[in-house]
């Protein structure tokens, strides 16, 4: 009963955030990091372009896609969970839940979100850019792009994917192709819009939050 309420209060609380891009990444990483930079401009290209910024809701690089978004008038949600060592809402957030359990959270970063933005990261991050992956593998949902921003911090894990994974016929090529890789925030987000206008047939342009959505 705990988990099916967890899941409805997420439901009910997600229901109206409109098309979102969930970011990924790690939270170790400090606002004077260019991947945190880099993870800024991201979130508020994305706001621009009409999008609302879903990720995990804590600090390091989530923090920095939550910040570019806000700083330009966009919607920043995040879904934090509770940890050991608790882990605190980053302070540009217009709307946060705090999960108890990972699926639950997981559902939500995936539902609502139209693309997957995988700033660098660890553990965390390579189980959500994997599961993501496997579920557009096995048409669990819809081929939403999965894009890894940093070429030189995920070459060796592309390089594993496409030497060893398909190599050995463990993926199919084409599995390989749906991790896309960039160093350009532009770029990453014209390649977003673009797929969500054509495919998924959003005809939305960039929006500002309003000011119920702030409870203004």
């Amino acid at each position: 009963m705990r988990i099916f309420f967890e899941f409805m209060r997420g439901f009910r609380a997600l229901h109206f955030v409109g098309p979102c891009v969930t970011v990924f990444g790690s939270a170790r990483f400090k606002a004077d990091h260019p991947y945190y930079a880099l993870g800024r401009e991201v979130g508020a290209r994305l706001a621009r372009q009409g999008f609302s910024v879903m990720t995990g809701g804590g600090p390091g690089l989530m923090e920095a896609a939550n910040r570019g978004a806000r700083e330009v008038g966009g919607r920043s949600i995040g879904c934090n969970i509770e940890l050991p060592r608790e882990q605190q809402p980053n302070p540009y957030l217009d709307r946060f839940l705090t999960f108890r359990h990972f699926y639950v959270r997981k559902v939500m970063l995936v539902k609502y979100s139209y693309a997957f933005v995988a700033l660098p990261g660890g553990f965390g991050t390579l189980d959500e850019i994997f599961e993501i992956a496997t579920l557009v593998q096995t048409g669990k949902v819809s081929e939403f792009p999965i894009v890894l921003m940093g070429h030189e911090y995920w070459r060796p894990l592309l390089e594993f994917v496409r030497n060893r994974l398909v190599v050995e016929g463990t993926i199919d090529p084409g599995d390989a192709q749906r991790l896309q890789v960039t160093d350009s925030a532009e770029e990453a987000v014209d390649l977003i819009a673009g797929v969500a206008m054509r495919r998924f047939g959003l005809t939305y342009g960039p929006r500002v939050r309003p000011r119920w959505y702030l409870g203004e």
